[in-house]
């Protein structure tokens, strides 16, 4: 069976991780593993921005992804950008079938506004079920209801639906099969 590992990056609430791997179980039919905290790589860090890099983030799970997992989910609480935006929920890379989501901006009260824990934890549910779609091949979808449509605000996020639309569940399956019969041939 495919395995997926997560990753917490420094100190995430368990409850937390719990809800993602139940949710990733459910949508990806996967084993999910949790692997041990890894501390938040300071070399990451902008000062300028008071971010971190998600992309050098990534890097630095690429390296920890073990063979037996399919696919790497990093879950930080940390605000993160990549340089062509201001922040990012999330980011994945998809030749290396590693991602990260990050935790902070998907809080109510990142904006000033009384904390919903149950909404919390849709989004981040929603940004881990997105960002391993991009490892399993998935590109942007333009049906703003499926998960794999960008997120450009929260807004957005909550608008999607915590699951694929028909075309992108097609292109999945396809996309499966197609990594079935490489295998074969390998």
């Amino acid at each position: 069976m495919k395995k997926i590992l997560i990753i917490p990056i420094g100190t995430i609430d368990p409850d937390i991780l719990d809800h993602i791997s139940r949710v990733l179980r459910e949508t990806y039919r996967r084993e999910i593993s949790l692997g041990e905290s890894l501390p938040v790589p300071q070399k990451t860090y902008n000062a300028r921005r008071k971010q971190y890099h998600a992309t050098r983030i990534l890097k630095v799970l690429e390296v920890l992804k073990p063979a037996p997992y399919e696919l790497l989910l990093g879950v930080i609480d940390e605000d993160c950008y990549v340089p062509e935006l201001n922040f990012v929920f999330g980011e994945a890379d998809m030749l290396a079938r590693i991602a990260i989501i990050a935790l902070p901006r998907l809080r109510q009260e990142f904006y000033g506004l009384e904390p919903d824990r149950d909404l919390f934890l849709l989004r981040a549910a929603k940004e881990a079920i997105h960002e391993l779609g991009h490892t399993c091949g998935l590109v942007h979808c333009p049906d703003p209801r499926c998960i794999m449509h960008f997120s450009n605000s929260l807004r957005d996020t909550d608008m999607k639906a915590p699951r694929l639309c028909d075309a992108c569940r097609n292109k999945r399956v396809v996309s499966t099969r197609d990594d079935e019969k490489n295998a074969e041939l390998r």
